[in-house]
């Protein structure tokens, strides 16, 4: 038996997915019934961090401030499977050794890092900017791949003063440019529907249909359509998802926000035969210390009946 090195096995896979016309052009093929796995995104403690850019920490209690790790361990004790880390609470500085010891400390508690996220703006025009933004994901696939992280959510950007036709060519070339290195590494990344040139489902699954690389899909955010009817372009763009996160509230064209329809959102994905992670971002005012637990009850039933 001949053994290969783990980026020779991906790098043939990638081969016989090339070969096998295998593209993130079309919707994702689902074999089998719906499963849904429930994360929890480190951005609902935005303000809790001790590290990264929302840091509350002049006017947080010591007591309420967490890290990473401690993150992890709400996730364990709140019934999540997953632990979603995104990359703005991470130290300013460190190695593969803390990202290896993130890896430890989420398995020994029996939950799954789910993935992370990155802000990024894809849509410059071609130069030293758009060159580090590019830099910028490229460096966290290789973080995820340390860490053991499958999904990368990535933006897309806005217009940067060019045309739509421009702005979304300078988009999918940057998402190729950097599929190829997830695609080494064994890293999927999800572009959001976050507003700026793919606030609309049409402009977003144009993005996506061209994008030559099976490494690319959408990361559907349930709170991030804004017209008379979220739930329909949800529902368009569920079978190209590869990582879902779910907001409590909704917001409708000209219209205040609302609660957002659980059962609904979760139907949506069943009949998407969607396969994968729907992790809780929360964003309401609420304090997430009393929320996010009561969510989260919520929510869990609602995708194991699904699954």
């Amino acid at each position: 038996m001949i053994a290969l090195s783990r980026r020779q096995f991906l790098g043939s896979a990638a081969a016989v997915l090339a070969a096998t016309g295998v593209r993130a052009m079309d919707p994702i093929t689902r074999i089998g019934p719906p499963r849904l796995r429930l994360s929890l995104a480190a951005y609902s403690f935005r303000q809790f961090f001790r590290d990264g850019r929302d840091s509350g920490k002049s006017q947080i209690p010591a007591a309420r401030q967490i890290d990473l790790f401690q993150f992890i361990d709400y996730c364990a004790e709140h019934g999540c499977d997953g632990t979603e880390l995104t990359s703005y609470y991470f130290p300013k500085e460190f190695d593969d050794a803390y990202l290896l010891n993130l890896r430890r400390h989420a398995f020994l508690r029996g939950v799954s890092v789910s993935g992370t996220a990155v802000g990024n703006t894809f849509t410059l025009p071609a130069g030293e900017k758009r060159q580090r933004e590019i830099a910028g994901v490229k460096k966290w696939i290789e973080h995820a791949r340390v860490l053991g992280a499958p999904h990368i959510r990535v933006f897309a950007g806005n217009l940067e003063g060019q045309p739509l036709a421009d702005a979304k060519r300078n988009c999918i070339a940057a998402l190729e440019e950097c599929a190829d290195a997830a695609g080494q590494a064994g890293v999927f990344l999800g572009i959001e529907n976050h507003g700026g040139i793919v606030a609309e489902p049409g402009d977003l699954l144009d993005i996506i249909k061209a994008v030559k690389s099976p490494w690319v899909g959408i990361n559907l955010d349930s709170g991030n359509f804004h017209s008379a009817d979220p739930y329909a372009d949800l529902a368009v763009c569920a079978p190209y998802a590869v990582n879902v996160q779910v907001k409590v509230e909704i917001r409708r064209k000209d219209a205040q926000a609302e609660p957002s329809d659980l059962p609904k959102l979760v139907k949506i994905l069943r009949e998407a035969r969607y396969q994968g992670w729907v992790a809780l971002e929360y964003e309401s005012a609420e304090d997430p210390y009393v929320a996010v637990p009561r969510h989260l009850q919520a929510l869990a039933p609602l995708l194991r009946a699904a699954s």
